[in-house]
């Protein structure tokens, strides 16, 4: 199995076997269940659709209640994909959980960045802005010039300010420090996107030349 779903707890620190400090993050990660399969026969690929997070029954429309039926299961928050690697298989209403990682797993976690609002070029783009002196005048963090004259307009994708984060961002190659499976906590070296309480899809990094 590929991955799972979980939420972002929080940040903390825990010694390593060489005791030395190491900066993780804590993830909820799981259980969740298996709703749909993807077979190359029907659909081209190879695939599971998990669902997470039990939610009423009133707040699912008829069309995945039916869904959910299937397989056997109550209602899900969230339902994500994960591709599978070739003769790899999964029933519907199965369940997966934490353990499917062990410490020293290489993940990647996608996860919604924080969202910081209108930003300007310099902090959006970290440009270095423009002089404090010597003929600039009330320029210092601006833009400057955004293209040729004789074009008549801005050429799309061009650096300017606009809204910043609120994004779909993936960290890749990060270590798994530990895995507690009796609370299906998942502990990651370093940090991953989103708030707390973001949802987070964790992955496992293929070795090289898997």
């Amino acid at each position: 199995m590929a991955g799972l779903l979980g939420r972002k707890v929080g940040m903390t620190q825990v010694f390593d076997e060489e005791g030395n400090l190491v900066p993780v993050t804590v993830i909820q990660a799981g259980p969740c269940v298996v709703v749909g399969v993807r077979t190359p026969e029907k659909d081209g690929y190879t695939a599971v659709q998990l669902g997470y997070e039990e939610i009423p029954r009133r707040k699912v429309s008829k069309p995945l209640l039916g869904v959910f039926a299937k397989a056997k299961t109550a209602p899900r928050r969230v339902i994500r994909e994960f591709s599978l690697d070739e003769g790899e298989h999964l029933e519907v209403g199965a369940e997966v959980k934490v353990d499917l990682f062990r410490e020293g797993d290489l993940v990647e976690i996608t996860g919604i960045s924080r969202g910081k609002g209108f930003a300007g070029a310099m902090k959006r783009w970290g440009f270095g802005g423009q002089r404090d002196s010597h003929g600039v005048s009330l320029m210092h963090r601006a833009v400057g010039s955004i293209g040729s004259s004789n074009v008549g307009r801005v050429w799309p994708g061009k650096r300017m300010p606009g809204h910043m984060g609120g994004e779909r961002v993936t960290v890749k190659n990060l270590r798994v420090v530990k895995v507690d499976t009796g609370r299906n906590l998942l502990l990651v070296k370093g940090a991953v996107p989103g708030p707390r309480g973001g949802l987070l899809e964790i992955r496992k990094v293929k070795p090289a030349g898997a």
